[in-house]
């Protein structure tokens, strides 16, 4: 792995690690909710799954846009495309999370 793709990967990490559920305010990375990141060309996949197959959309919406926005500010980072699976909104939630606009890089 190169040093840059390093470098990139820990940025993401630190930025997964400061969003925290809005439930229980606790790391999602401490509840092990990312199941995979993967990095190709400037572009990230994350794939994570929610507390329970029945949290409340709100904070399964307000999560992945959460991981989209945070990583998407990174340097080096052209696209963010989150995968939320085995929640019973999974698919609106992706659907309106990765069509949602962008954040602003910041200069």
């Amino acid at each position: 792995m190169s040093q840059d793709l390093q470098q990139i990967r820990r940025n993401i990490f630190d930025e997964l690690t400061k969003i925290v559920d809005p439930e229980i305010g606790v790391s999602i990375m401490e509840l092990e909710l990312v199941d995979k990141v993967d990095i190709q060309n400037g572009q990230v996949s994350v794939d994570l799954h929610l507390t329970s197959p029945f949290c409340p959309a709100v904070f399964g919406f307000k999560i992945a846009q959460d991981v989209r926005d945070n990583i998407y500010k990174l340097p080096g980072i052209e696209g963010v495309k989150v995968n939320v699976s085995n929640h019973f909104m999974a698919d609106a939630i992706n659907k309106q999370v990765n069509e949602s606009k962008p954040p602003s890089k910041p200069q």
